[in-house]
């Protein structure tokens, strides 16, 4: 099949599974067609797929991210010992693991097509991320609280694992509490990737988008606390900050000294 032929059988599958949606008519241009897929795939509940369906969407999503450009963590540079800073796509991003910010949900963004890292992790992952997102939380009991973080395989993307963590939801000034909770959100993924042998952690800006941490402050305690650990446990995994916007990168260039830090291009689609 043709990247078109898997993108049309991908959306008539869903639009079949969900009577909702079953009358939507499928627009004849490409980037119409991707976006409905996407939206398709965002709202759809965590529910197990047909193999046939599962292997059209892997060899759909693998070429996809090929097609976007894979960066691999060889051809990163650091800017401190085992420190990097990376402005790109996390989804393209070839390391052990990366970090998803979370809902306390934790079954990924249900909002067609909307640019949180959330939305974008879980598309190109593939519907199995939300089921296995499922089954941890059903194990559990009870959403996920701020702070913690889980462990997924990362199915469709280039990288081996998604850990998840919840961030704190700044609602007003910013507390002590934020700040703790926010730290423990780094500390908790750097215990996790411990406990799983892995090697190389790629951590996106957590809480500073739809949660409304200040970015300034959160680079700093993201910085500091990965610091600390690193120091306190003589951990090597190696650590990647990645970033989306230009302030961003902006910001943590400045706290880390990483002038010339390597960047990537690649935009989430």
């Amino acid at each position: 099949m043709t990247q078109k032929e898997r993108r049309l059988y991908l959306i008539r599958e869903l639009l079949k599974e969900q009577p909702q949606y079953r009358e939507t008519e499928i627009p004849e241009d490409e980037d119409g067609q991707r976006r409905l897929l996407r939206s398709l795939f965002n709202v759809r509940m965590p529910r197990p797929a047909a193999r046939a369906f599962i292997e059209v969407q892997d060899a759909y999503l693998r070429e996809e991210i090929r097609r976007k450009g894979i960066t691999e963590l060889a051809d990163l540079r650091q800017v401190q010992e085992g420190v990097y800073l990376w402005k790109g796509d996390i989804t393209t991003l070839r390391c052990d693991a990366i970090v998803n910010a979370a809902n306390s949900q934790m079954l990924g963004c249900f909002v067609p097509c909307h640019g949180c890292i959330d939305n974008a992790i879980h598309t190109f992952a593939g519907v199995q991320l939300r089921l296995a997102c499922a089954e941890l939380m059903r194990a559990q009991g009870h959403e996920e609280e701020a702070g913690g973080a889980k462990i997924t395989p990362a199915f469709n993307l280039p990288c081996r694992y998604v850990l998840h963590t919840v961030g704190p939801v700044v609602g007003g000034l910013l507390t002590q509490k934020d700040r703790d909770l926010l730290a423990s959100c780094y500390r908790s993924c750097l215990e996790l990737a411990g406990r799983n042998g892995i090697k190389s952690v790629a951590f996106c800006c957590i809480s500073t988008g739809e949660f409304r941490f200040p970015v300034e402050k959160a680079a700093a305690i993201a910085i500091q606390t990965v610091k600390a650990y690193k120091a306190r446990t003589q951990s090597k995994t190696e650590v990647i900050f990645n970033v989306f916007r230009e302030t961003d990168y902006a910001v943590y260039r400045a706290l880390l000294g990483a002038d010339g830090a390597a960047e990537g291009c690649a935009a989430i689609r």
